[in-house]
Formats: structure tokens, sequence, C-alpha cells
């Protein structure tokens, strides 16, 4: 009797445990599901399977889903589990490092579905833009920058990069994540990336010749660098204008709205320019001077071997040293001023070349003292050359007499054999 009460009350334990719900034991690192059962101003108690409590605290309550703030006693939360029991009996949970799990997950998913993400930079250094997503490091390059937010400046000044940089704190950026490095918790994303199909699509339309809309993206020494459509092109500083161009800043500001024309694209690099959408004034030019005729213009800038005129928006004339005085002149500020008006001919004309050749001395008179002084100038030069030349003949000459007598005593020693 005693027996089979016995079995029958060890079936009857193994029913119960059969249909009794699984031993909760949460380990360190799992991901756990509760209710909220108290929400205090810095922690909150989680009811686990009506098994156990969980305490959120202090930095753990933090993570960039703003969970904390928006739960309420008796909502359902998931949360890691850092410690399995702490003094006061409590499995120790965290919501920033559940996000954090989370944000791993998800940025896997993103990489596996080549797919962006939001990105807003919290600090900026030299190399780039930094945010952090849950203790998860996520570094934008400025390599990886759009071409838009690419900061150009000269000489790669660290101080003025920064500086750039610093006004995209705050700033959301649309990026895909291209390295993941879990043991170290970094992340590296790239806004370049993001728009590369948006840069193909645009890059597989555009044609050579085609006029476009744009904004300065970049200043630079050797010109100016303008994003349209996701893409960037350079106008070189000859395809800025068709006068001189001394500095592209003279030209433009960042930001500005300009027009553009393609004319060069290799690869992903564009080549434009603003100037050959205007008509080029040389085109007229040696109709408005011909050689013979007398001009005014303003002394513009100096060069070794003379002056630059210019005679219009675009069109400069060259006073050569030589055509500046009929006097010698070796430097041609010594005897002319920058923003000094003149009058010149023009005394010849190359369209091809863009030059325009113009003469001060051929429209001053030369008077009877003048006429003396550049006939002695003349007279001087002349015997310069003579005396420099009269060593080489004499060297020349010394030479031959060798030469002479060998061939005497050839001819004598052949008389001699006959």
């Amino acid at each position: 009797m005693a027996q089979a009460s016995a079995v029958a009350q060890a079936a009857m334990m193994d029913e119960l445990m059969k249909s009794s719900p699984p031993v909760f034991r949460p380990r360190p690192g799992e991901l756990v599901e509760g209710n909220v059962v108290y929400k205090g101003k810095n922690k909150i108690l989680v009811d686990l399977n009506g098994v156990t409590t969980g305490i959120i605290s202090g930095r753990e309550l933090r993570d960039s889903f703003n969970t904390f703030r928006e739960l309420q006693e008796g909502m359902e939360v998931a949360a890691l589990v850092l410690e399995e029991e702490n003094d006061e009996g409590l499995v120790v949970l965290s919501l920033r490092m559940a996000s954090q799990k989370k944000a791993w997950e998800r940025f896997h998913t993103l990489v596996d579905q080549d797919e962006t993400m939001k990105f807003t930079a919290q600090e900026a250094n030299k190399g780039g833009l930094i945010s952090n997503i849950d203790g998860i490091r996520a570094f934008l390059p400025v390599s990886q920058l759009s071409p838009l937010n690419y900061p150009r400046v000269n000489n790669a000044d660290a101080g003025e990069i920064i500086n750039r940089l610093g006004k995209f704190v705050g700033h959301t950026f649309t990026v895909k994540v291209v390295t993941m490095d879990e043991e170290a918790g970094k992340i590296v994303v790239s806004e370049r990336e993001a728009m590369s199909e948006e840069r193909a699509k645009a890059l597989e339309g555009l044609k050579i010749g085609e006029v476009k809309d744009g904004l300065v993206s970049g200043l630079v020494k050797f010109g100016l660098f303008v994003t349209f459509e996701g893409l960037e092109g350079l106008v070189h500083i000859s395809e800025i204008a068709w006068g001189h161009v001394k500095n592209p800043a003279e030209h433009a500001k960042m930001g500005d709205q300009v027009t553009v024309k393609v004319i060069g694209i290799d690869g992903d690099k564009l080549s434009l320019s603003i100037k050959q959408l205007t008509k080029d004034p040389w085109e007229e030019v040696a109709e408005r001077y011909p050689v013979g005729k007398k001009v005014s213009g303003s002394i513009v800038r100096f060069a070794d071997y003379g002056a630059f005129v210019r005679l219009e928006k675009d069109i400069n004339g060259l006073v050569h040293l030589s055509e500046i005085a009929h006097s010698k002149v070796t430097d041609p500020s010594e005897a002319l001023t920058i923003g000094q008006k003149i009058d010149a001919q023009v005394i010849n004309i190359d369209v091809d070349e863009r030059r325009i050749g113009l003469s001060i001395k051929a429209l001053q008179p030369i008077d009877e003292a003048t006429l003396k002084r550049i006939q002695a100038e003349q007279a001087a030069d002349d015997a310069k050359k003579a005396e420099a030349a009269e060593p080489k003949e004499a060297a020349d000459g010394e030479e031959e007499k060798p030469k002479a007598k060998k061939k005497a005593d050839e001819v004598e020693e052949g008389g001699e054999k006959e």
C-alpha cells in the first residue's frame, strides 16, 4: 500500500514538473524581457517572469532610443543582463547595453543589405567627425565626406580643416557602414559610399558639353570646385574667365551658385568651365586692334620682360622692355607704375596665341639729342659684340696653322715618294 502511494506521488511530481514553466536563470550577456513594476528618478525595477526582479540604474538607463524617458509602469522592456545577482538579490540589467547589442545587429543587417543609416556628428577632429551610438564609436573620416561637404583648403591647413568640420557638429548625414570592429567597439561610416549609386547614375548620363547649375564647394589656388547632382568637378583657374585670373577667390566664394559647362570626363573626375559659357572676346580683337592703331590703357602688372596693359575687360597687351622708352630699360617698374594710364601703339597681334604687342616709345618723338644717344648706345653694343667675337676668331686661326703645316708636310712627303 505504502509502495503504491509512493509511486503515485512520484508520477504526480513528474507531471507537475512537465507542466510547470522552465526554470528562469538569467545569464550575463543575455537579452531578457520583463515588465516595469517601478520607475523612479534614476532607476527602474523589472519583473522577470514572476521569478525574480531586475534593476536598471545610473548610466545603464541611457540609450540612443531614449527608452527610459518613454517607459511607464506596466510596460514591457528588453534589457541585457550584467550580473546574475547584486548584494540586494536583484538581477543587474542595462538598457544601454541592450541597445548596443541591438545596434550591432542593426549594423550587420545594414551591411548585409547594403542600406544607409543616419549619423549625427557629436565631435570633430582633423581626421573627421565622431558620434557615439550606445557606446559604439562611429567615425566619419574627412576622405569619406561627400564632395559638397569635403573641406577643401589650401596647403591642407589643419586648423582650417578643423574649423570647417566643427560647423558640422549637430548635423545629420546619410551614411553607409564600411567597416566594423566589435571588439574595439568601433565602426567607420562613409557619406561618399551612401551617395555612390546616385553619383554613378549621374555620371552615366553626363555628357561633355552639357551645362549645369551648381554650388561652389571649394576654393583653392588652382581653381574652383563645383558640385551638382551629387557630383563634383574642377573649374581650373584657366577656365574661370577669358582674362588673366590671379586669385580664384576674387571671382567666387563658398556656396555661390554658378553655371558651368562640362568640358572633360575622366572616370569620376570632371573638368568644368565658366568662361566657355561666354563669348571669347578675342574673336573680334583683331578688328578692334589693328597694327598701327593708337590705344589707351592702364598698367596692371609687371614681368621680367615688360609690362602688361589692360585695354578692356579680359584683354591685355604687352609692352616689351625694348618698347617702353627710347633709352635702355632693364626693369619696367623703374619707368612705369601699376595703375598708370598710358598711350601706346599696336605693333603686332597674334589671335591664336592671344597676344597684342604694344609700343610706348613708338608714340614718343625722337629729338636730335635722343637720336645721338641711341646711336652711341648702338655703337657701344656693336663694339662689345665685336670684341667678344675677336678672341674666338683668333683661336680658330691658331687651330688652322697646325692643320696647314701638317698638310704641307704630307704633300712634301708625297713628293719625295714619287
